[in-house]
């Protein structure tokens, strides 16, 4: 049995051309020291070769390869955050972090540094000391400074020299050439380099410096043109730009001269379009895009027309997401589009525009979170995380906005998993709150929901200041809505506390004042943590409590919701005698929880399981489940000695698991539950996998887990001597296809030769769909 490797590397959507010799040196240079990074002007593939030299180097890394985009960031206050979220880590600090990498192999590839160097620079020292075999691969345009850090340029693809014979064939030998030809290849089928064009088409490659994306743009306008004809244009444009800064690099010239005429290329619509759509970061979709870039010219009946427009000229990237479609720009192309927006004087009044959109976008989110459609919401704030943050810190640093970043933020609490972490949206809360200190109801609001993120962190004492602020500002405003949130968080910081008689007394007023004000979601809240404090105090109305909250989510078919009641009538029912339904139950709500990535919630779960079998006298499996419950906690950030209402089972647990097994055997079960990772845990947990799985749990790797079905199918025949004809005939394929796959193949694995295939193949076996080592 073998796995797929750890890691988040994107597929490659289109041939990678030439780079032999800096992927050559990249691979040395990562083998002889511990950080690279690449540099040069945009454009010039660096982000490419830096996922080639990943891809190519993932056996040598088993705990993963990773990649984190830096570009949708604005500011670097949450370039922990991101690191954390896209390695697996939920605590986003920098101790956390190192502690989550110490002992890992693995490759961090930290892409798109340039406008972030100092805050990447001190993380990449901090995680390099930190984490003996973590290595670091980085592009930027310019160099980190990290001690020990090897810099390779990355050049322009190879041109054809001016005296070069120009005959047609010339790809097979000029990387830049090869690129043009492949890509035009694909918008104009049938095309080749040949003896009529390969002149005109060395000349333009030449002109274009070798730049990656200079020439993938030219080749998309050979939709319309010959060679030469961009070659006129080109030229054109080329003397009109010569005035430019004499200070920028000739080849960021040359490129903004390409994307200028791209621009000029766009109707008068596209280019305004264009503009406006450079205040979205990560993308928008159809709906976004109507609302914040029409108007003033453009009618949103036309901008999917514009849209489309834009996609044909490769200005728009369209991603499918699910059943939905977005629409993508290249960083270069988005902050050229802010350069043009700037200069039409119109950039804070479409900033002002998207964040409206954003504020509108969460206050939907909450009316309509406590639904049928709760999953569908908490999937699409996930995706609209980089916007929401674009629209926080416009938000923050344009003088007299901060109250609208007290709004966005406070309405997010109904949908906290949107955050990579509780201190994400402290992190938001925080700022909005110290910018816009003028008594109002969105403060009051921003303080309780501030303090329910610090009480979910497991901090009591952090929280009651603002609790206390709270409740006199809306006391004084005489606002029932925000007096209802202080009381409702009070009576929740008293459970966390495990006062559960005052916490009973307070959250059972907060269900009250919800109801008057007809607040169902809150509402819910209030009496699923009144059911908690009535199952924790082992009161006699805790059956019928559950029995309403699970009713109440399931008649509004809310399923994150239904999650959690399930959880707190499974731990009523085993308190009851009925240990058997209990663990039916727990293990429905962890299905939800896997899937809407709740990492708090899937913790709660682990642990209640814990107790369930503790007491069914199971206890090998009880403290494997303990294991794994402590390593999800301390990948969220929260301590379990902060909640006290979970506590004291836990503590109860453990003290009768120790007594049972002895202390040496629970404390390997116990280590063996907290190796696991997620995926695993959760196999585990809902008796998908066994306790004989779980011990022989190793990080294998496999060549076949390298490649995809097709190739692996291939592969398989290649070693049984089939030649590339005789697996075209097998597989009703055509030969040339055969020959393709078998190349990747022998890419892939760095092999030369077919025996190689054949040994590797033979000795490894087939691979499985095991997961990755490290969990989502």
């Amino acid at each position: 049995m073998t796995r797929r490797h750890a890691g988040n590397l994107p597929v490659e959507l289109t041939s990678f051309v030439g780079r032999r010799q800096e992927l050559t040196e990249a691979k040395r240079l990562l083998a002889a020291g511990r950080m690279v990074t690449l540099t040069g002007v945009g454009g010039v593939g660096k982000t490419r070769l830096a996922l080639r030299v990943a891809t190519e180097l993932t056996r040598s890394f088993p705990d993963g390869v990773w990649l984190v985009d830096l570009a949708p960031l604005a500011a670097g206050e949450l370039l922990l955050e991101t690191v954390a979220e896209t390695i697996g880590c939920h605590r986003p600090d920098l101790a956390a972090l190192c502690d989550h990498l110490r002992d890992e192999q693995a490759l961090l590839v930290l892409d798109n540094c340039e406008h972030l160097l100092s805050e990447c620079a001190v993380l990449a020292g901090k995680l390099l000391g930190a984490a003996p075999e973590l290595r670091i691969l980085a592009t930027s345009r310019q160099p980190l400074r990290v001690p020990g850090e090897h810099l390779l340029d990355v050049p322009p693809l190879t041109v054809p020299e001016e005296d070069e014979s120009a005959l047609a064939g010339a790809e097979a030998h000029n990387e830049a050439v090869c690129l043009f030809a492949d890509r035009v290849a694909a918008v104009v089928p049938g095309f080749t380099v040949d003896a009529g064009n390969s002149l005109a088409v060395a000349r333009l490659c030449r002109r274009l410096d070798g730049i990656p994306l200079a020439i993938e743009l030219a080749a998309v306008r050979m939709r319309a043109l010959s060679v030469e004809q961009i070659l006129d244009r080109l030229n054109d444009r080329f003397r009109l730009l010569t005035k430019g800064s004499t200070a920028a690099m000739p080849r960021q010239r040359t490129l903004r001269a390409l994307v200028d005429w791209s621009y000029d290329l766009c109707s008068p619509e596209e280019r305004t379009l264009w503009q406006r759509l450079s205040v979205f970061s990560g993308g928008c979709a159809l709906e976004a895009a109507e609302q914040v870039c029409s108007g003033d010219g453009i009618d949103p009946l036309d901008v999917f027309d514009g849209l489309s427009g834009l996609v044909d000229k490769s200005i728009l990237l369209r991603k499918e997401q699910n059943v939905d479609v977005r629409y993508e720009m290249l960083e270069t192309l988005r902050q050229y589009g802010e350069e043009k927006l700037v200069e039409s004087g119109r950039r804070t009044a479409l900033r002002l525009r998207h964040r409206d959109w954003c504020r509108d976008l969460a206050a939907r989110a909450e009316a309509e979170w406590f639904g049928p459609h709760q999953m569908d919401w908490l999937v699409r704030l996930h995706q609209e995380q980089a916007n929401v943050r674009a629209a926080l810190e416009f938000s923050l640093a344009e003088p007299g906005e901060a109250w609208a970043a007290l709004e966005i933020a406070a309405a997010m609490w109904s949908h906290r998993l949107s955050w990579t972490s509780p201190s994400e949206g402290r992190h938001w809360l925080d700022r909005a709150l110290a910018m816009a200190p003028e008594p109002s109801a969105r403060r009051a609001k921003a303080l309780w929901v501030d303090a329910w993120l610090v009480l979910l962190g497991g901090d009591c004492v952090a929280a009651k200041p603002l609790l206390d602020e709270c409740r006199e500002l809306a006391e004084r405003l005489d606002d029932p809505a925000q007096l209802a949130g202080a009381i409702h968080i009070t009576g929740f910081a008293a459970l966390i506390a495990g006062n559960f008689e005052r916490a009973f007394t307070l959250l059972e007023e907060a269900l009250a004042r919800r109801r008057a004000l007809d607040s169902r979601g809150l509402a819910w809240v209030a009496l699923f943590q009144l059911a908690m404090a009535a199952v924790f105090m082992d009161d006699p109305r805790s059956a019928a409590l559950c029995e309403d909250v699970l009713d109440t989510s399931r008649r509004e078919n809310a399923e994150w919701c239904a999650s959690y009641a399930l959880w707190i009538a499974a731990l009523d029912r085993w308190r009851r005698g009925d240990p058997e339904t209990a663990i039916a139950m727990i293990h429905d709500a962890v299905r939800t929880k896997l899937r809407s990535h709740d990492h708090l919630g899937i913790a709660q779960c682990l642990e209640g399981l814990a107790w369930v079998l503790a007491d069914e006298k199971n206890d090998e499996r009880a403290a494997q489940l303990l294991g794994s419950a402590h390593t999800v906690w301390r990948s969220i950030g929260t301590s379990l000695s902060g909640l006290g209402h979970l506590a004291g089972f836990h503590d109860r647990c453990e003290a009768q698991l120790r007594q049972n097994l002895g202390e040496r055997e629970f404390a390997a079960a116990f280590q063996r539950g907290s190796e696991l990772p997620l995926d695993h845990a959760v196999a585990y947990a809902l008796e998908e996998r066994t306790t004989a799985d779980i011990e022989e749990f190793q990080p294998e790797s496999d060549v076949a887990s390298l490649l995809t079905n097709r190739e692996r199918e291939i592969a398989e025949l290649v070693a049984q001597g089939m030649s590339n004809r005789e697996i075209a005939e097998t597989l009703v394929i055509a030969q040339r296809t055969a020959e393709g796959h078998v190349e990747n193949i022998l890419r892939k694995l760095s092999f030369t030769s077919r025996s190689q295939i054949v040994s590797a193949w033979n000795g490894a076996g087939p691979a499985d769909d095991r997961a990755p080592r490290r969990g989502p």
